[in-house]
């Protein structure tokens, strides 16, 4: 069971690999036996795929938003601007 020891630095490192699926069935055995013994690290796994997930979601809606300047705007803006620049 020696060589299914990590650190805490190891764990969050492949709690972070893991996220982004680029974690190895191993790294993932080694994360899951860590957590039987910190509970410090799994608390992190759960906050860490909390906010990914809340960031999705808000990337999503700002995907979804269209808030371009109409024509119009976008001319009244280029006038401002080239009477900043004269």
């Amino acid at each position: 069971m020696a060589k299914f020891k990590i650190s805490c630095d190891e764990a969050t490192t492949i709690c972070d690999k893991s996220q982004y699926g680029e974690a190895t069935l191993l790294e993932k055995i080694k994360l899951n036996y860590h957590f039987l013994f910190c509970k410090i690290c799994l608390k992190y796994t759960d906050q860490n795929t909390k906010m990914s997930q809340i960031f999705k979601m808000k990337a999503f809606d700002c995907n979804k938003a269209n808030d371009c300047l109409s024509t119009e705007d976008k001319e009244d803006l280029k006038k401002q601007l080239q009477e900043l620049e004269a």
